[in-house]
């Protein structure tokens, strides 16, 4: 028997919590069972960027020719202790990686940095400083990471949209930030993604800064960079906030990195800005093995790793530019080609005969390639401009071979049994009608 009592989870939960559509991760729809090829959640599918022996293990750091195998170990027996609270060494490091010069002559330092659970604890840590519950709001530009509305909503921060420009391939549209921001000083944060997601498209550095220029705005431009390794060398702008105080740079090394797995991410800001993340995170936040992994992928020995990896995609993401354009119900690439995925259209009918994108056709080659087939990538049909889309990310050479392969049969099989009609071909819905009607419940 239950004992209820007085308890009503209606009535005693915040009203924007019971409200929340909560964030819908890849896996969400189809689950790894160990065979499935996984095109649908950027990962790195080379693996992590770790010099790693061939049982796995991490093979020790060689400095002037002399091996280092402290260094490569983790401290398991200093499992019983909390991690370093601060993690300044690791700070130094993705500092390093990042004092480029190539925006400014000034130097990152420590305390630039605030680290945490991937980029997620960072874009909620930035709501709560600054944004008050029920009273302020926050600009995306959709189409963009979902993240950040479903933040906003826990905070109970409402949500302004200021889209992207598709006529400009996904562009910003500054001027017509900068007019929302004007007209409302209750904006504390605008929220934009360089390289987009989906659009895998790197935002113009003229643009962000006419909107960190804004003469009269009290707020913060967070720029979620987590694919920038995909990127042209320099596009980070992560030193970039040792000139502008109102902007954080996002970065993650879940993506080129290839450790989703260890949850770090990292916001650059000013040191008062950065300060105050810190202030409020927990005080053990990073947990060791993550921290040692970490600094050992930003390692030379292991950045080597990492670059040849992304090379490796970089040559796999031009290939299905081009393997990709000879499908004939294949459309446009949308968006851009700066990320380790591609945004890609899929047509009701073939390009000869007028194809246009359809949400049906995407739909349809979305759930056979992952029902049928075991390749999984994501539907984003229902995103701002995105009419029609998959968004695929870039595998290795064999899983591009299945990918390819398969959606080529599944195309032409659905070309052959669509058929003519006196108008060119039957409408799709009405074959998925039929075989839904013809399947066992």
């Amino acid at each position: 028997m239950v004992h209820k009592g007085a308890f009503c989870l209606e009535t005693c939960a915040r009203p924007n919590i019971l409200a929340l559509q909560p964030y819908r991760c890849a896996r969400d729809d189809y689950k790894d069972d160990g065979n499935n090829i996984l095109l649908d959640a950027n990962e790195n599918a080379y693996g992590p960027g770790l010099d790693l022996a061939g049982d796995g293990s991490l093979k020790p750091p060689v400095s002037d020719g002399v091996v280092d195998r402290d260094t490569s170990k983790m401290d398991l027996l200093g499992l019983n202790r909390y991690p370093d609270p601060h993690q300044v060494e690791l700070k130094h490091q993705l500092c390093q990686l990042r004092n480029t010069h190539t925006h400014t002559t000034n130097d990152l330092k420590p305390e630039n940095l605030f680290v945490g659970v991937g980029s997620d604890e960072a874009i909620d840590a930035l709501l709560r400083c600054f944004c008050r519950p029920g009273r302020d709001k926050i600009i995306t530009c959709p189409p963009t990471y979902g993240m950040y509305a479903v933040s906003a909503q826990v905070n109970d921060i409402e949500l302004v949209k200021v889209p992207l420009d598709v006529a400009r391939e996904f562009q910003l549209q500054p001027e017509a930030i900068n007019a929302t921001l004007s007209s409302d000083p209750s904006i504390k944060l605008i929220y934009i993604c360089s390289p987009g997601n989906p659009t895998g498209k790197i935002l113009a550095k003229s643009d962000v800064q006419r909107i960190l220029k804004h003469p009269t705005w009290n707020g913060i431009v967070v720029l979620d960079e987590a694919y920038i390794d995909f990127a042209p060398d320099g596009a980070s702008l992560a030193e970039w906030v040792t000139e502008w105080p109102n902007l954080v740079v996002l970065q993650t090394l879940s993506k080129a990195f290839g450790l989703a797995g260890i949850r770090l991410g990292a916001a650059f800001a000013s040191p008062e800005v950065a300060g105050l993340l810190n202030n409020i995170k927990a005080p053990y936040n990073v947990s060791s093995p993550t921290s040692a992994l970490a600094m050992a992928a930003l390692q030379p020995q292991n950045l080597a790793v990492m670059k040849s990896n992304r090379a490796r995609i970089l040559e796999q993401r031009q290939r299905l530019l081009t393997e990709l354009s000879k499908i004939n119900r294949i459309g446009s690439f949308l968006g851009g080609t700066d990320s380790n995925f591609l945004l890609v259209e899929v047509l009701d009918k073939p390009r000869d005969q007028g194809g246009r994108a359809s949400n049906e056709s995407a739909m349809m080659l979305y759930e056979q390639l992952a029902e049928i087939r075991g390749v999984v990538v994501r539907f984003r049909g229902k995103e701002l401009g995105c009419e029609g889309c998959l968004r695929i990310t870039v595998g290795t050479s064999d899983e591009v071979d299945r990918l390819l392969a398969d959606s080529r049969s599944i195309l032409q099989e659905r070309e052959a049994k669509l058929g003519r009609d006196s108008n060119g071909s039957v409408r799709e819905e009405e074959i998925r009608e039929q075989e839904a009607n013809g399947t066992v419940s």
